[in-house]
């Protein structure tokens, strides 16, 4: 029998159609173009069902609440199908693919997302071969995680980043060799895939809880970090320099940070850097960091790093459960042996 496989389009570059305004998605445009896509009545290919959602969105636009829904919309049909693809716009698919990565507990079957740099309407483009090769992915192979199919790679989801906004060549994984390669013939790094022993699926919907991004740069003003920190804030991730370090010629930041970690904001020092880990307090301009009461984020994502606090505040942990398992490895996030989280 052939495999069978659930997309699930959310709207993004791949389906959009040129505007008066600009590059639009536009309704129904999907089934259309699938259908006129030979390769995919091939014997070799899948059976695919579409579910094109009612509001298209540009990805800037994405939130926990549509994470939430995708994630529902796989769990409904999680028995039904072999494997899931998300068809969805590049400028926030790595937070898309690093929150279903932790809101997807159990996941037992390939979860595949993907997108295009070129709408399918345009007469060169990307789409057709990342949604053909997505296809075989989630049919054809074992891989039982949230993945990130682009260019010919397929990426773990939260260790994925747009790294171009022109190059078809426009995701990486940094910090983490990839799953597979299409080239010629599909090869899986099967020593790098994650099977679940707990095959039976849920979702932990995130809540919409208070978080910061910060980037440090020369010359940053104590004054700003402090009314970033204020109530309600519950978490922070601070993109520091290098391996964590981050300006300290104003003596007051310290009291900043520690006043605001004593309130229980949750704080997260990853890096600026492309490569690499932050690990706060091999320098002594991350040592303040370290008194405040911060944790390193090593070489998570920023958007992994995101995805991982909604997980743990949803998981109504306290703060010191929190901070702790925030350096643990918990879905390959993390360079680390992988941690079993408690249920």
């Amino acid at each position: 029998m052939k495999k069978k496989v659930y997309i699930i389009y959310t709207g993004g570059t791949i389906g959009m159609v040129k505007t008066e305004k600009g590059y639009a998605p536009y309704k129904g445009y999907m089934y259309k173009e699938l259908e006129a896509i030979s390769e995919l009545k091939a014997d070799i290919m899948p059976d695919y069902v579409i579910n094109e959602y009612e509001t298209l969105l540009d990805s800037s636009n994405m939130s926990q609440q549509e994470w939430t829904k995708i994630a529902k919309d796989i769990e409904e049909n999680y028995h039904k199908y072999d494997g899931f693809i998300v068809l969805h716009g590049t400028d926030t698919m790595a937070y898309t693919a690093s929150a279903l990565s932790f809101m997807l507990e159990g996941l037992g079957k390939p979860v595949v997302v993907t997108g295009s740099q070129i709408p399918l309407w345009e007469v060169r483009n990307d789409a057709r071969e990342n949604i053909i090769t997505a296809l075989q992915i989630a049919a054809g192979y074992d891989v039982p995680e949230v993945s990130l199919y682009f260019n010919g790679k397929l990426f773990r989801g939260c260790r994925s980043i747009k790294t171009s906004s022109d190059s078809l060549d426009a995701f990486k994984s940094p910090n983490c060799p990839q799953l597979a390669d299409a080239g010629v013939d599909i090869e899986v790094n099967y020593e790098m895939i994650i099977h679940n022993s707990n095959k039976k699926l849920s979702v932990l919907e995130f809540g919409d809880f208070p978080i910061a991004i910060v980037k440090t740069f020369p010359g940053m003003q104590t004054d700003v970090l402090e009314n970033i920190l204020k109530p309600p804030l519950k978490g922070i991730i601070i993109e520091a320099f290098g391996v964590g370090n981050i300006p300290t010629r104003d003596h007051n930041l310290g009291r900043v940070l520690k006043e605001a970690s004593d309130r229980g904001v949750v704080i997260i020092v990853c890096t600026q850097c492309f490569e690499g880990d932050a690990h706060i307090g091999v320098y002594e301009t991350s040592r303040i960091l370290v008194e405040a009461g911060a944790v390193s984020g090593y070489d998570m994502t920023t958007e992994a790093a995101l995805a991982k606090l909604y997980y743990l505040f949803s998981k109504n942990y306290d703060v010191t459960d929190i901070k702790r398992l925030v350096e643990e490895n918990l879905r390959g996030e993390l360079t680390k042996p992988l941690f079993k989280e408690r249920q």
